[in-house]
């Protein structure tokens, strides 16, 4: 259900949209059956919340779960996979790391929906913390990925410029190319600390 986990982290299915299995279902052309695991997967991503007798709904991002629970999260994980990898350097992470800033730059160039650069953002992120080889550090990411992706894409207007993306991956990438730990661990806490962005406007969704 790609569509479905799309059409949330895009805002085409606004926070507090109901999810009717039929009305899914006759949507993507396949059973309630998937349709109802779905729903459940997305629940588990933190994208889709349960009310009794209401059923399912789109969650909202609110400012301060960003703010109390998103960004903590990041910072613990990922200035210590930043720190790990600045002392070893691992060719093929940076290379792979090279690859995803050009293509950053190439979809922000080329006016790609947020969606493109979110999808970047997050495999950027993520090949970091695995190639920091600590599962448990991973497999916490993986559990708020979802919502990340979801925010950045919410978020994306308030950026002065698509290409503002990938020149904060760039200063990332240069530091754990030839930084001191502490160097790699400030650019990592100060672009993790931009995702809070501002708050949304009165009539974007919460």
């Amino acid at each position: 259900m790609n569509w479905l986990r799309q059409a949330i982290a895009s805002g085409e299915m606004k926070p507090g949209d109901r999810l009717v299995e039929r009305e899914l279902s006759a949507r993507s052309g396949v059973s309630r059956g998937p349709v109802r695991e779905a729903i459940m997967i997305l629940e588990q991503e933190g994208l889709v919340v349960t009310h009794p007798y209401r059923g399912a709904e789109v969650a909202g991002i609110s400012q301060r779960e960003v703010r109390e629970v998103l960004v903590p999260i990041r910072l613990t994980i990922e200035r210590f996979a930043f720190r790990e990898i600045a002392e070893s350097r691992p060719p093929e992470l940076l290379a792979r790391l090279e690859r995803l800033v050009e293509q950053m730059a190439d979809a922000a160039a080329s006016g790609a929906p947020p969606e493109r650069l979110a999808d970047l953002d997050v495999a950027f992120h993520e090949a970091v913390i695995a190639a920091s080889g600590h599962t448990q550090a991973l497999q916490i990411w993986r559990t708020i990925q979802p919502r990340v992706r979801a925010y950045f894409v919410r978020d994306a207007p308030s950026h002065a410029s698509p290409q503002e993306i990938p020149r904060q991956h760039r200063a990332l990438l240069d530091a754990l190319r030839s930084g001191t730990a502490e160097e790699v661990d400030r650019a990592a806490m100060e672009h993790i600390e931009t995702y809070l962005g501002d708050d949304p406007p009165p009539n974007a969704p919460a």
